[in-house]
């Protein structure tokens, strides 16, 4: 009886586990379009464990971006999770970068606590955004989990982030200003500090919960027209469905 009932509890985890991948969307591919990237511990388990393990996972990170063609603008290392904000110069600089990653950071992980298997929760989360609406936004969003999370009280007190370099003016040959970013003023010096500024106002629950789910879900981030651009351009839905049943036409 045992293991009949754990052979139909398999297949029904089986079945569900098909479901969810057939539904999946396609990932979206677009030259120079910003992405907001997520990728978390297996089990929100900790893939970071001491300073050793950060700044191994930054070197692999900055050379796998820069053999793929990823430019990177912000990013977050926390203990169970990585947040980028980036750029792909090729249609497969992200998949690639990440890829990358998993090889030579795991192994790292593995040698280093005698672990075994897989590191990180199945697919990387991402969503596709228009700079003008949300680059800075989500590079606030990026820079401030942190403090979200309990793990500092200010984005300056986090170690492992852009913001140092984004609002403080730190050298980082790892980031790549974007060009919205460097509207924010003529030097390096007044682009901090238009940027810190913009921490003086906290992002709204609304603006977190926006960015949040649409990179959970694979939303595009931008108003109606850049969803059904990037909708035209990936031919792929780029928004969710309305809620409820649609209305019947009366004839």
């Amino acid at each position: 009886m045992g293991v009949t009932s754990n052979t139909c509890y398999n297949a029904s985890c089986q079945q569900s586990h098909m479901t969810k991948i057939m539904a999946r969307l396609p990932r979206y591919y677009i030259k120079n379009q910003p992405q907001h990237i997520i990728q978390r511990g297996l089990d929100q388990q900790n893939i970071f464990f001491d300073d050793v393990d950060y700044q191994y996972y930054l070197d692999c990170l900055y050379a796998a971006a820069y053999n793929n063609d990823l430019k990177i603008h912000a990013y977050v290392l926390m203990p169970n999770q990585v947040n980028l904000l980036a750029s792909p110069r090729e249609d497969k600089s992200i998949s690639k970068t990440l890829q990358s990653l998993g090889r030579n950071y795991v192994q790292h992980f593995n040698d280093n606590y005698d672990a075994h298997g897989t590191l990180w929760e199945g697919r990387y989360r991402a969503t596709v955004l228009d700079p003008s609406e949300y680059l800075l936004s989500c590079s606030r969003f990026i820079e401030t989990s942190p403090v979200r999370s309990g793990l500092a009280k200010n984005p300056k007190a986090y170690q492992w982030s852009s913001y140092a370099h984004n609002a403080l003016g730190k050298a980082d040959e790892g980031i790549t200003e974007h060009r919205i970013y460097k509207q924010l003023g003529k030097t390096d010096k007044e682009r901090s500090q238009a940027y810190r500024d913009l921490f003086k106002t906290q992002l709204t629950a609304e603006e977190l919960n926006t960015i949040s789910d649409a990179t959970n879900k694979g939303w595009a981030l931008g108003n109606a027209k850049f969803i059904k651009k990037i909708e035209q351009i990936t031919d792929r839905r780029a928004s969710p469905l309305p809620k409820g049943r649609p209305k019947k036409t009366m004839i």
